[in-house]
């Protein structure tokens, strides 16, 4: 069974443990497949979310437990299914969420957008359960030995060398901001425009953490991935602090570059594209290219 039809099987069998026709699994469409395989089951009007494995069953707990709390506070973020109300199932080992499919999006994000949901998001108080800290290191490992042989040796070596090095680097950065909530993934592609406002989307990373976590990201994907020029101003200005400015900016832009890069590695097998993105990835951190294109994957 290929890997799109395994994922489709379990998505049957929970719809069936969650009460929802199974059917609405034969038309379902595969949004995104990442740590995560996303379907929305138009149907029924919801979006199913089937993580990779048992080790992210907490992290889906708390996804749920995040948009129900920021739901009840009138955040513009996605709803947990309310046909299932005890999130996450377990099905074959694997967590699944289900969610409230939005209205059709009727608007295309700008990083104005996303700085305006963060600085709304960083204003909240702490929630009234325990949000651990982001660790952007800490699945670097993990991903690596996802891909198992199809990373080479030496490649490896050097991501977890660099990883131990920016990990004593992170430990000494100071932070501008006061610490607290944070979305943990803030680029612009976790922002949708549906029903006429901006909605934050993917809740997984939300953490109690480095503020300046959510603010690098849109500097560092004007650089990679190729913003519309003038992005980093327009965010900068719309959130009140350019995160640029800061002498941390270079060790937290380093974490997430190479967070980055050991995420690409766990699609490596089998995946020529992803390969091929991994290897130029690690090629740009091991000769210090701050400024060459990524491909987003």
């Amino acid at each position: 069974m290929d890997t799109a039809a395994a994922e489709r099987a379990v998505l049957a069998r929970a719809c069936n443990t969650a009460g929802i026709d199974p059917g609405a699994a034969d038309g379902a469409e595969l949004l995104a497949f990442g740590e995560n395989a996303v379907f929305a089951l138009p149907g029924v009007g919801i979006v199913a979310r089937i993580a990779r494995g048992p080790h992210l069953k907490e992290r889906a707990r708390r996804e749920v437990a995040v948009a129900q709390w920021l739901c009840a506070l009138d955040f513009p973020t996605v709803r947990p299914a309310a046909a299932v109300p005890v999130q996450p199932l377990e099905v074959s080992e694997r967590p699944v969420t289900f969610w409230e499919i939005l209205p059709p999006a009727d608007g295309t994000p700008d990083v104005r957008d996303l700085a305006k949901l963060l600085k709304r998001l960083h204003a909240l108080p702490e929630p009234p359960f325990a949000l651990p800290r982001r660790e952007p290191l800490a699945l670097v490992e993990t991903w690596l030995d996802s891909a198992d042989a199809a990373v080479h040796l030496d490649d490896r070596r050097f991501l977890l060398d660099r990883k131990a090095a920016l990990a004593e680097a992170y430990a000494q950065v100071r932070p501008v901001l006061a610490p607290g909530v944070i979305h943990g993934d803030a680029l612009l592609r976790n922002v949708g425009v549906h029903g006429g406002r901006a909605v934050l989307l993917d809740l997984e990373n939300v953490a109690s953490d480095l503020r300046e976590l959510d603010l690098i990201l849109t500097p560092m994907a004007a650089v990679r991935y190729g913003l519309p020029e003038g992005s980093v101003e327009r965010f900068a200005r719309k959130y009140g602090f350019d995160v640029t400015g800061w002498d941390g900016y270079p060790v937290l832009r380093d974490v997430r570059e190479l967070a980055a890069t050991a995420w690409v590695a766990q699609h490596v097998p089998g995946n020529p594209a992803a390969e091929e993105e991994f290897a130029h990835r690690v090629r740009c951190l091991r000769t210090g290219d701050t400024t060459s294109r990524w491909h987003a994957f």
